[in-house]
Protein backbone atom coordinates (compact mmCIF):
# COMPACT_ATOMS: atom_id res chain seq x y z
CA UNK A 1 0.00 0.00 0.00
CA UNK A 2 1.44 3.19 -0.90
CA UNK A 3 1.51 6.64 0.80
CA UNK A 4 -1.55 8.17 -0.77
CA UNK A 5 -3.60 5.37 -0.30
CA UNK A 6 -2.15 5.42 3.35
CA UNK A 7 -2.80 8.94 3.96
CA UNK A 8 -5.93 10.16 2.14
CA UNK A 9 -8.48 7.67 3.50
CA UNK A 10 -11.97 9.27 3.64
CA UNK A 11 -11.36 10.07 7.46
CA UNK A 12 -7.75 12.11 6.77
CA UNK A 13 -7.97 13.47 3.16
CA UNK A 14 -9.70 16.67 4.44
CA UNK A 15 -7.83 17.33 7.49
CA UNK A 16 -3.99 16.68 5.83
CA UNK A 17 -5.39 18.98 2.94
CA UNK A 18 -6.51 21.70 5.78
CA UNK A 19 -3.24 21.48 7.44
CA UNK A 20 -1.23 21.26 3.92
CA UNK A 21 -3.35 25.20 3.50
CA UNK A 22 -2.48 26.21 6.56
CA UNK A 23 1.42 25.04 6.09
CA UNK A 24 1.18 27.27 2.71
CA UNK A 25 -0.63 30.02 4.68
CA UNK A 26 2.62 29.89 7.11
CA UNK A 27 5.03 29.63 4.36
CA UNK A 28 4.20 33.13 2.44
CA UNK A 29 3.42 35.18 5.95
CA UNK A 30 6.90 33.80 6.86
CA UNK A 31 8.41 35.45 2.86
CA UNK A 32 9.82 39.11 3.44
CA UNK A 33 10.90 41.47 1.02
CA UNK A 34 10.04 42.27 -2.71
CA UNK A 35 9.74 38.57 -3.98
CA UNK A 36 7.81 37.93 -0.62
CA UNK A 37 5.33 40.75 -1.68
CA UNK A 38 5.10 39.69 -5.21
CA UNK A 39 4.49 35.85 -4.05
CA UNK A 40 2.12 36.80 -1.46
CA UNK A 41 0.19 39.31 -4.23
CA UNK A 42 0.09 36.08 -6.23
CA UNK A 43 -1.42 33.91 -4.03
CA UNK A 44 -4.28 36.39 -3.39
CA UNK A 45 -4.59 36.76 -7.05
CA UNK A 46 -5.43 32.62 -7.04
CA UNK A 47 -6.93 32.86 -4.08
CA UNK A 48 -9.41 35.38 -5.88
CA UNK A 49 -10.42 33.06 -9.05
CA UNK A 50 -12.90 31.33 -6.76
CA UNK A 51 -13.41 30.31 -3.22
CA UNK A 52 -11.27 27.46 -1.51
CA UNK A 53 -9.31 27.53 -4.55
CA UNK A 54 -6.12 26.66 -2.90
CA UNK A 55 -7.89 23.95 -1.08
CA UNK A 56 -9.43 23.01 -4.25
CA UNK A 57 -5.57 22.94 -5.61
CA UNK A 58 -4.01 21.16 -2.81
CA UNK A 59 -6.69 18.82 -2.74
CA UNK A 60 -5.91 17.49 -6.33
CA UNK A 61 -2.67 17.55 -6.16
CA UNK A 62 -2.44 15.50 -3.02
CA UNK A 63 -2.68 12.31 -4.59
CA UNK A 64 -0.23 12.49 -6.90
CA UNK A 65 2.50 14.07 -4.97
CA UNK A 66 2.33 11.57 -2.42
CA UNK A 67 2.63 8.85 -5.23
CA UNK A 68 5.45 11.05 -6.48
CA UNK A 69 7.25 11.16 -2.96
CA UNK A 70 6.32 7.79 -1.99
CA UNK A 71 9.48 6.10 -2.93
CA UNK A 72 11.63 8.49 -0.99
CA UNK A 73 8.89 8.08 2.26
CA UNK A 74 9.39 4.15 1.57
CA UNK A 75 13.84 4.60 1.69
CA UNK A 76 12.89 6.35 4.92
CA UNK A 77 10.60 3.61 6.16
CA UNK A 78 13.40 1.28 5.88
CA UNK A 79 15.78 3.72 7.98
CA UNK A 80 13.08 3.78 10.51
CA UNK A 81 12.68 7.34 10.33
CA UNK A 82 10.76 8.21 7.42
CA UNK A 83 10.46 11.87 8.35
CA UNK A 84 13.62 13.31 9.57
CA UNK A 85 14.49 11.08 6.07
CA UNK A 86 12.25 13.31 3.81
CA UNK A 87 13.62 16.29 5.67
CA UNK A 88 17.00 15.33 4.95
CA UNK A 89 16.37 14.63 1.84
CA UNK A 90 14.58 18.10 0.53
CA UNK A 91 15.88 19.03 -2.30
CA UNK A 92 14.66 15.45 -4.07
CA UNK A 93 11.50 15.45 -2.41
CA UNK A 94 10.82 19.24 -3.72
CA UNK A 95 11.83 18.09 -7.20
CA UNK A 96 9.14 15.42 -6.84
CA UNK A 97 6.45 17.53 -5.66
CA UNK A 98 7.69 20.52 -8.35
CA UNK A 99 7.20 16.93 -10.98
CA UNK A 100 3.67 17.17 -10.21
CA UNK A 101 2.72 20.46 -10.10
CA UNK A 102 4.90 21.02 -13.53
CA UNK A 103 2.68 18.83 -14.91
CA UNK A 104 -0.93 20.66 -13.49
CA UNK A 105 0.22 23.98 -14.63
CA UNK A 106 1.09 23.15 -18.08
CA UNK A 107 -2.07 21.10 -18.49
CA UNK A 108 -4.12 24.03 -17.07
CA UNK A 109 -6.89 26.08 -19.09
CA UNK A 110 -6.61 28.95 -16.86
CA UNK A 111 -4.10 31.19 -18.42
CA UNK A 112 -3.80 33.35 -14.91
CA UNK A 113 -2.90 29.95 -13.02
CA UNK A 114 -0.27 29.12 -15.85
CA UNK A 115 1.22 32.57 -16.05
CA UNK A 116 1.42 32.53 -11.97
CA UNK A 117 3.22 29.57 -11.87
CA UNK A 118 5.43 30.37 -15.00
CA UNK A 119 6.96 33.72 -13.19
CA UNK A 120 7.56 31.76 -9.96
CA UNK A 121 8.29 28.37 -11.31
CA UNK A 122 12.34 29.51 -11.30
CA UNK A 123 12.49 30.38 -7.95
CA UNK A 124 9.75 27.68 -6.70
CA UNK A 125 12.51 24.90 -5.58
CA UNK A 126 13.43 26.73 -2.61
CA UNK A 127 9.89 27.65 -1.46
CA UNK A 128 9.51 24.20 -1.96
CA UNK A 129 12.52 22.97 0.14
CA UNK A 130 11.55 25.25 3.09
CA UNK A 131 7.96 23.48 3.15
CA UNK A 132 9.19 19.99 3.36
CA UNK A 133 9.91 19.89 6.85
CA UNK A 134 6.71 20.90 7.54
CA UNK A 135 4.84 18.52 5.28
CA UNK A 136 6.97 15.74 6.46
CA UNK A 137 5.26 16.41 10.03
CA UNK A 138 2.25 16.40 8.17
CA UNK A 139 2.86 13.17 6.84
CA UNK A 140 3.78 11.46 9.65
CA UNK A 141 1.04 12.55 11.65
CA UNK A 142 -1.31 10.80 9.67
CA UNK A 143 0.86 7.92 8.02
CA UNK A 144 0.54 4.21 9.66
Amino acid sequence: MGLSENLLTPDNKALIVQECCEMIDAQLASKTGMSGIALKTAFAALKGLKPNYIYSVVDSLSQPCFNEIDPIWAEGLQQGEPVEYLKANKSRTADALLAVTDTKAKNTKIQLVRGVYEKFRDSAKKHVEDAVPDLAEIIGKYAK
